[in-house]
């Protein structure tokens, strides 16, 4: 039997959850909750083998929920239940520990399925959901890389972007031209481009020229 929590602040979204699952063989209702804090209680409580967290919510919102929950009980099986697929609630809730993550609009069939799949180790995510996290994280990926770069190569990346040549570069900056074809290699390699194009195309892309 599949121990359930429904985490919601609708209470009809509640009560269709509950009948439905009610009525399937191998799932339980353990507990409901109508925000993130009352479900954050009821989760460690309950220990539930599944927990379907609504985002949006009152008092604490379903990624703090997730994130609180995990910090205490580590195995918990979290599936995020939402009507929001946008990228700014579903990397966090992600990041937060959630195992999966389905929106209201599917149907209970689909919901059953995404439970039972999670039950069983594996995770259960919506096709346009797996597309936006993996946006968001070569996101990150690309912003790693120019986090790797020193002061100085900032300088100089600041100045290739600007147009300036090796020789204008190394007049700015008081260095000499072979440090600076140091610097602009190192740059290349470190941002994985090409050449002195792409690196200020990668450059303005991030919002790393200064005026």
């Amino acid at each position: 039997m599949i121990k359930m929590l429904i985490v919601d602040d609708h209470q009809m979204v509640r009560m269709g959850l509950s009948s439905f699952f009610s009525i399937q063989q191998d799932m339980e209702i353990v507990g409901e909750a109508e925000n993130g804090q009352d479900g954050v209680e009821l989760a460690l409580k309950k220990r539930p083998d599944i927990i379907l967290m609504d985002l949006v919510m009152e008092v604490m919102d379903g990624t703090e929920a997730t994130e609180q929950i995990m910090k205490e009980w580590p195995e918990a099986k979290i599936i995020i239940l939402t009507s929001f697929i946008d990228d700014e609630k579903v990397y966090p809730a992600m990041q937060a520990g959630a195992c999966g993550y389905i929106l209201k609009t599917s149907s209970a069939g689909e919901i059953a399925e995404a439970v039972r799949s999670t039950y069983n180790g594996h995770a259960f995510i919506e096709e346009e959901v797996t597309t936006i996290l993996e946006e968001q994280q070569n996101k990150v990926n690309e912003h790693a890389l120019h986090d790797l770069l020193t002061n100085r190569e900032n300088e100089v990346l600041q100045l290739i972007s600007k147009g300036y040549t090796n020789q204008e570069i190394a007049d700015a900056l008081f260095i000499t031209l072979k440090t600076v074809k140091t610097h602009v290699s190192n740059i290349l390699s470190k941002l994985e481009v090409e050449d002195r194009t792409q690196v200020a195309i990668y450059a303005f892309r991030h919002d790393l020229v200064q005026d």
